[in-house]
């Protein structure tokens, strides 16, 4: 009797591995996948950001941009190259650590020597990497800051560019969460298009 209760309480596991199985490990993946995909499609699939047909990024993930004529956005902290998406993360580095230091004045540096005529403050999201590593945002402040330099490798006006920092900066989510922000990947897509009209 004790054999066969062991072996009912083992079919009855069984039967409800079986059945959690099926309806966890694919009922509502596929149930969740199908909903996202009808009512967000965009975000279900990555935020890709096309241009014609081909795939620019993702508005979700930063790009290493260090032409003179293109905004930059973030630091990236991740390894073995910037914007890892497989190797997101921050540097951990706390505010009393010399390697902080030493990379904010790196990043500093190559920011002065980009536009050494720009004498004023540069915005903190432009010499310290997120917790992420990826940001793909940055301030509409340091948009602005990198508003000469970027005219003038465009051979465009400062207004011209500040015009695309104003159409392109996204507000706090629903007014109350977040501060504003501009995708510096949309931005420069739009100023290469706008370099393209302006020939």
């Amino acid at each position: 009797m004790k054999i066969e209760g062991l072996v009912q309480e083992s079919w009855n596991a069984v039967k409800i591995l079986a059945a959690l199985t099926i309806l966890l490990g694919f009922a509502y993946p596929l149930a969740v996948t199908l909903a996202a995909r009808t009512w967000f499609p965009a975000k279900a699939t990555g935020s890709l950001i096309v241009v014609g047909s081909r795939v620019q990024g993702s508005a979700l993930i930063g790009q290493d941009f260090k032409n003179p004529k293109y905004f930059w956005g973030r630091p990236s902290a991740t390894s073995p190259y910037p914007y890892d998406a497989e190797a997101s993360g921050a540097s951990n580095l706390g505010p009393n650590n010399p390697a902080l230091w030493d990379a904010v004045k790196a990043r500093v540096a190559a920011l002065r020597a980009a536009d050494p005529t720009q004498s004023g403050l540069i915005p903190a999201d432009l010499a310290t990497a997120s917790a992420s590593g990826l940001d793909p945002d940055i301030s509409p402040e340091a948009a602005r800051y990198q508003v000469a330099r970027v005219a003038k490798a465009r051979e465009l006006t400062q207004s011209q560019v500040a015009a695309l920092i104003k159409t392109h900066t996204a507000g706090p989510l629903l007014g109350l969460w977040g501060r504003p922000r501009v995708n510096v990947l949309e931005l420069n897509l739009a100023l290469d298009a706008l370099a393209k009209r302006a020939r």
